[in-house]
């Protein structure tokens, strides 16, 4: 009789990590990789954001509202994904489709530069984000994080995650014709 003494908050213990591991499993499968973006279908917020040095521009509603597609990648150097997907990105620049912007997310414009000078720059502007405000405003979860915007101002798609090849092809190139279609 004393072994059940020691065996219930045992066998309490395993039933109730089995409960919580099921719903863990159970939310991952409801939620999988989807982040709900409220942006969506929804005007850029409403900052002008600074540019990160005086070797380029930074934006705003003005800019995102000009009539053509534009691509917005908010990035940093320190960010790992954002080094891994420069290859993927450096690809965009310079394309007539769209403008391709940046977005940095709390970091100095000094490790930027070598960042890009390390990577090449894609960029036709970037903006900094040096207090995190512009990211909270757009929604972002963390960087990397690429958002489409159409010619009117609207934000049409948002890619949380790296850009790889396959995004490319299958994700953010099918979401810019979808925004030049409007």
């Amino acid at each position: 009789m004393k072994w059940l003494l020691y065996a219930l908050p045992a066998l309490a213990f395993a039933a109730l990590a089995a409960i919580l591991f099921g719903a863990l499993r159970h939310e991952e499968k409801v939620a999988g990789d989807v982040l709900p973006s409220a942006l969506i279908g929804k005007r850029v917020p409403r900052l002008d954001l600074p540019p990160l040095d005086g070797n380029t521009q930074g934006f705003g509603p003005r800019e995102l509202a000009q009539g053509h597609v534009i691509v917005i990648n908010v990035f940093a150097s320190w960010c790992a994904p954002c080094h891994s997907e420069a290859p993927v990105i450096a690809k965009l620049a310079g394309r007539a489709d769209f403008a391709f912007y940046g977005l940095v997310q709390k970091d100095s414009p000094a490790k930027i530069r070598a960042f890009l000078a390390e990577a090449g720059n894609p960029f036709a502007r970037i903006a900094l984000d040096a207090d995190g405000r512009a990211s909270i405003e757009w929604g972002v979860y963390g960087v990397p994080e690429t958002f489409v915007v159409d010619g009117h101002g609207i934000v049409r798609a948002r890619i949380v995650g790296e850009i790889t090849e396959d995004v490319l092809e299958h994700q953010l190139l099918p979401a810019v014709a979808a925004a030049k279609a409007l």
